[in-house]
């Protein structure tokens, strides 16, 4: 069975940076599960794996603008530390959610300053290029209720495992809600 709209994929994957730098790796641990078709992942790594079936193995650079997007120097704000209210020790690597002109985005703490906290809402990995080495483990159709929610279930809950929604070829639209009906893990966490 090939990859198409639709599928239930498994695949494991390396990411590394234009450095060679590994970035993350399913290799050691749990295969990533994502939904073919429905977003799930950035759209040169999903475009990649049109048309390929369990056994594949690819090598593919995907460019910024298919992969998490320009960096945009707007997205990094000067913060007053009294808008974080009671939450001490507050330190680069953390993040929080900011109210926006947008709605609600994710936000990492990249500086403390003495009455200044410097957040960027721009993804980890915005304005990069990424290499993938992935292979490609099974494929199978969805269930009605897989597509219907725009993510695979496995284990018995929307998880199968735990991703930490920071980057990899997993998370691509941190805005996105989680379906409902689900625990908001949303297949491999992808785009949540």
């Amino acid at each position: 069975m090939i990859i198409t709209q639709h599928k239930a994929v498994s695949i494991h994957y390396r990411l590394t940076n234009q450095q060679g730098e590994l970035i993350e790796s399913s290799f050691e641990g749990e295969p990533m599960l994502y939904l073919h078709g429905a977003e799930n992942m950035i759209p040169g790594l999903e475009a990649a794996l049109e048309g390929k079936a369990a056994g594949d193995k690819i090598d593919v650079t995907v460019e910024a603008e298919q992969a998490y997007g320009p960096y945009h120097d707007g997205l990094r704000q000067d913060v007053p530390l009294s808008a974080f209210g009671d939450i001490e020790d507050i330190v680069p690597g953390m993040r929080f959610i900011a109210e926006t002109e947008m709605g609600q985005r994710p936000v990492q703490v990249t500086e403390v300053k003495d009455d200044v906290v410097v957040v960027d809402g721009n993804h980890p990995l915005a304005g990069q290029s990424l290499n993938f080495n992935v292979e490609v483990l099974t494929v199978r159709d969805a269930t009605e209720e897989e597509i219907a929610h725009g993510h695979i279930h496995a284990g018995g809950s929307c998880g199968g495992h735990d991703h930490s929604h920071e980057g990899g070829c997993c998370s691509h639209d941190s805005e996105k809600e989680a379906k409902e009906g689900c625990d908001g893990n949303g297949g491999c966490g992808c785009r949540h």
